[in-house]
């Protein structure tokens, strides 16, 4: 389980400073996939950048299994919205990068099952700049999931996708869930992404950020074997009116973006 107990963070010196999050608590329980949506500049990023322990908060503190987060740890994998791949190594390579960095050995047996799981079964040996958007985002995943992390987070991960290819990496997303379970924290700013995807959506206000609700998404699953029915149905579009009336109450008091 991860706790987030009262976390307020700002950035800047103590004469220029600028609060982010102010006061956030809430807790993820194991096996949940849930969202943080908010305006730009509500600090869901900066969030999320705490639970990894990429960042230290300002005040307060991430518990992950009872545990203070110091850092990052092998039981958290980071998923960005930028590829973030190293264009001089192959599908494969890149995918085996942080197996390395933990010293692991077998890579590229793990490496190349994390690859077919995403759907890449067979473009092992291509580089970056010769797979497309949506490919290089499934590499990305297949690193993150080679290291087999409890807690998998990620930032706006389809964000940089067109709207065909994006949906269909949030079918697959949801795919991989089903077979191997894990705890997602996901950053999103779209309204349909949070609710089709989420067990739980973290509303947060215009920045600094606090948290406005905590929606529970009671939605069947498997969801995407009926994704259009899901989406169409009276259920879905209750909680996109609702969730929509937030968002837009915030999006009217956002002072600018630093997420």
């Amino acid at each position: 389980m991860i706790a987030v107990e009262r976390v307020s963070h700002a950035f800047g010196g103590p004469k220029r400073s600028l609060a982010v999050l102010d006061d956030v608590s809430l807790t993820i329980e194991d096996g949940s996939f849930v969202s943080f949506l908010g305006p730009s500049g509500c600090g869901k990023t900066t969030l999320l950048r705490i639970v990894d322990g990429l960042i230290r908060p300002s005040s307060g503190r991430v518990l992950v299994d009872g545990k203070p987060v110091q850092g990052p740890a092998a039981d958290r994998a980071m998923v960005f919205q930028e590829f973030n791949l190293l264009p001089w190594r192959t599908a494969q390579k890149n995918a085996e990068f942080g197996l390395e960095l933990q010293g692991i050995a077998r890579r590229e047996d793990l490496a190349a099952k994390a690859l077919g799981l995403t759907g890449l079964e067979g473009f092992g040996g291509h580089f970056p700049h010769q797979l497309s958007g949506g490919m290089k985002q499934r590499v990305g995943l297949a690193r993150a999931l080679c290291t087999s992390p409890r807690y998998l987070l990620m930032d706006e991960p389809f964000g940089a996708l067109d709207p065909q290819i994006r949906e269909l990496m949030q079918i697959e997303l949801m795919r991989l869930l089903e077979e191997d379970r894990k705890t997602v924290v996901f950053v999103t700013h779209s309204v349909d992404e949070a609710i089709f995807l989420s067990d739980r959506i973290v509303m947060f206000s215009a920045r600094p950020g606090r948290v406005l609700e905590i929606i529970d998404v009671q939605l069947p699953r498997p969801r995407w074997k009926d994704e259009e029915q899901v989406k169409a149905s009276a259920a879905f579009l209750e909680y996109r009116t609702h969730v929509w009336s937030l968002l837009k109450q915030q999006l009217g008091a956002a002072p600018g973006a630093v997420d």
